[in-house]
């Protein structure tokens, strides 16, 4: 695949991008590197993954870390019931050996993502998620599996890789990830859109929410990340899904009554929601377009009233 083409394709996918991040994606996709994407929760770093398995016509495989995931979780496991269920059935007929041999088969061996991801007759994209909340054993063991591109398992012996999967490795930095691993893999860092890009993504998503309440939206989502008193940053799919609601509800201009009556759909924890009013508080002053006095809005709000009565 050419770089125009994957440009086409991600623009297919609506996937709003600019040149560094298509470059990266095009090498990492050429030389068959996994790519490392950091970045604070929310701005879009599983998304990547997902519009490169729509892009290249792949199945997108699914790893999501937790602290204690180990080789077995994320490789196989074995189908206990499925093996108990053959020694009950073959107890008499085979002898020990044999029953033992036969079940450590194929046909017992549960796929996890990692071994599914190697195996697959096609090559697939395979997104391990979150990364930082693994421990650095498993990172290492993982290091090891993406160099080697094949896994031992002990009753099987070693499976080499059937296909190469297009890795995506993502991190929310909870931990620092080892050295090794990053100079193993393409690197993207990705930020929070600024008010223009997040535009774009909200019409190429939402082409039919109204052209001058999404300005309202996004310029409220950028005052709400900017916000010291914000614990938790709306992420890009917050925004999308308060645009759906809004639009839902009929709504064409965000007043501060139905930003509290829907807010949330975008912050999503009390603390934060309780800090809305004064965030609106500070806002009405520091607006550009108004003199400062409160009264000023309350008028104009007042003449709207008057004005639909009559």
């Amino acid at each position: 695949m050419d770089l125009g083409t994957l440009k086409r394709k991600m623009d297919e996918a609506h996937y709003i991008y600019d040149d560094t991040l298509i470059t990266v994606l095009y090498v990492a996709l050429r030389l068959n590197r996994p790519l490392l994407i950091e970045g604070a929760a929310g701005v879009g770093k599983t998304e990547i993954a997902k519009v490169m398995a729509s892009a290249l016509g792949r199945e997108l495989v699914r790893m999501q870390c937790y602290e204690g995931l180990d080789e077995s979780k994320s490789l196989y496991e074995w189908n206990y019931q499925k093996q108990l269920l053959s020694i009950q059935v073959n107890m008499g007929r085979k002898d020990s050996d044999e029953l033992t041999r036969s079940l450590f088969g194929d046909e017992y061996l549960l796929e996890r993502p990692l071994l599914k991801s190697i195996r697959s007759p096609e090559p697939v994209v395979l997104l391990i998620d979150e990364i930082d909340k693994s421990d650095e054993e498993f990172e290492a063991f993982l290091l090891e599996l993406l160099s080697d591109m094949q896994v031992s398992i002990p009753e099987i012996g070693t499976i080499r890789a059937t296909s190469i999967p297009f890795v995506v490795l993502t991190s929310n930095r909870a931990r620092p990830i080892s050295d090794a691993l990053r100079r193993r893999c393409a690197y993207l860092y990705i930020e929070y859109p600024d008010a223009e890009k997040e535009l774009a993504i909200l019409r190429a998503r939402l082409p039919h929410v109204d052209e001058g309440l999404a300005v309202q939206i996004v310029s409220a989502v950028q005052k709400f990340r900017s916000s010291e008193a914000i614990l938790k940053k709306p992420s890009i799919a917050e925004t999308l899904d308060w645009a759906q609601a809004l639009e839902a509800l009929g709504v064409r201009e965000l007043t501060p009554e139905i930003m509290r009556g829907t807010v949330g759909f975008v912050l999503k924890n009390n603390e934060d929601i309780d800090m809305l009013d004064e965030i609106l508080g500070t806002e009405e002053c520091s607006d550009p377009d108004c003199s400062g006095d409160h009264e000023n809005c309350e008028h104009s709000h007042e003449h709207h009233h008057h004005h639909h009565h009559g």
